[in-house]
């Protein structure tokens, strides 16, 4: 009877930087734009909470994910199936809207927070461990099930810490700490799941697509999405600031109606 085969394997430290760098500034804009959640009750309300998740899901928490699965180096040829690729992508964005939602609507409430930390945690919890379903290789993939455990709790231990502070959070030093904070948080869930996994050959024929070089391939996603988590900031703090010099423009209004009421009077 033949041994099993395990496959060695390694990080790209580039890639991983990388990672670190897109979840600690996608966190930083998710913060960003959740200010414009917590002041505004209109229509475009959605808007922010669509625009917060993109930032913090498909920014921070999916971009980080592939970038540290692409930084996954072993002796064998990897490829990755592009249903389950995006099907994690909106796994991602579709729990983290969920969870702002839900809170959005009673910012102070714990059970409430407690709620939806839960789901957004395990969900993505379910994007990680579906994005890497879609590795394909020869080999077979299992789970060591204390370090398997332990990621699910630290998604849905960050997934609660990071709706808190995007509720309660104000200052710009106090929202950058708590991005790094953050970063470390979604990078901690991603590679103890990726500790978690053991690759053993089945010594299965399968054909892989030429692709880019995985370093390649990371700095472009990296890129790309730096941009648009870039745009994405440059449009929230002129919206903020235009929201601000609104809001002082009609209090100063207001002042000037209190003024001339008793000289008419």
């Amino acid at each position: 009877m033949d041994t099993p085969m395990i496959v060695e394997s390694s990080h790209n430290v580039i890639l991983v930087a990388l990672s670190f760098l897109v979840a600690v500034f996608g966190s930083f804009t998710s913060l960003q734009l959740m200010r414009g959640i917590r002041t505004d009750d209109g229509k475009s309300k959605i808007g922010w909470i669509l625009g917060a998740a993109c930032a913090l899901g498909g920014g921070a928490i999916w971009t980080m994910h592939f970038i540290g699965m692409i930084a996954y180096e072993s002796s064998m040829e990897v490829g990755y199936d592009p249903l389950l690729t995006f099907a994690s992508l909106a796994i991602a964005i579709a729990v983290v809207a969920a969870g702002i939602f839900m809170l959005s609507k009673n910012p102070k409430s714990i059970p409430i927070l407690l709620i939806a930390g839960v789901i957004t945690g395990l969900g993505v919890a379910s994007m990680h461990y579906a994005g890497m379903e879609a590795m394909i290789m020869a080999a077979d993939m299992s789970y060591d099930t204390t370090l398997f455990s332990l990621s699910i709790v630290i998604a849905v231990v960050a997934a609660t810490a990071a709706l808190w502070l995007a509720f309660n959070l104000e200052g710009g030093w106090q929202m950058f700490g708590a991005s790094i904070l953050m970063g470390v948080a979604v990078c901690g869930m991603h590679y103890t799941g990726m500790a978690s996994m053991t690759m053993t050959m089945n010594h299965e024929v399968i054909a892989i697509e030429s692709s880019i070089e995985p370093l390649t391939l990371g700095l472009f996603i990296f890129c790309f999405s730096m941009m648009l988590l870039v745009l994405s900031l440059i449009v929230t703090l002129s919206q903020l600031q235009k929201r601000m010099y609104e809001e002082l423009e009609d209090d100063d209004d207001d002042e000037r109606i209190d003024t001339i009421k008793p000289q008419t009077a």
